[in-house]
């Protein structure tokens, strides 16, 4: 069984090299990176700082400075993009990118158990700027747990 820290970590460093990040990168001129990852762990402190990690995430907000685009190399999550009066929930699992252009109000839910490892890409040094709309919409729709459950219940019958 494989542990990870139970505290959010993000590591800069220079974008991937394998064969779709160099294409990627080629296209769309990121300069750094960095790997967010959240799992269980048998730390006291998981429950808090889960909390804590969900609950930023959570809050309706914009990025002026870059797109939003991240890769999962393992887990899910749920980005609720609101565009045009509709909220459009996207399951993200291991292997998927998903761009969020620049200016688009969203949130992202990585449920109440978070388990998830992605890369983030960004074209300015500064990372991750979030500017928040301090709307409660995301408490108004079906959160990851919910939509999670019914997904998998879906491939079970499937």
């Amino acid at each position: 069984m494989r542990t990870f820290p139970s505290t959010p970590t993000a590591r800069r460093c220079s974008p991937p090299t394998g064969p779709r990040s160099t294409k990627l990168n080629a296209e769309e001129g990121f300069t750094t990176v960095d790997v967010l990852g959240l799992h269980p762990s048998e730390d006291p402190e998981f429950p808090a700082k889960a909390k804590a990690a969900r609950e930023k995430f959570l809050q309706e907000h914009t990025h002026d400075d870059d797109d939003e685009v991240r890769f999962f190399v393992s887990g899910s999550g749920i980005f609720y993009l609101h565009v045009g009066g509709e909220v459009h929930a996207v399951f993200c699992e291991t292997g998927d990118l998903l761009g969020v252009p620049r200016g688009t109000t969203h949130w992202f839910d990585m449920g109440t158990n978070p388990s998830f490892t992605a890369i983030r890409f960004f074209h300015e040094e500064d990372g991750w700027v979030g500017n928040f709309t301090g709307s409660t919409i995301a408490s108004r729709f079906p959160d990851y747990d919910t939509i999670a459950a019914g997904y998998e219940a879906d491939r079970a019958a499937a």
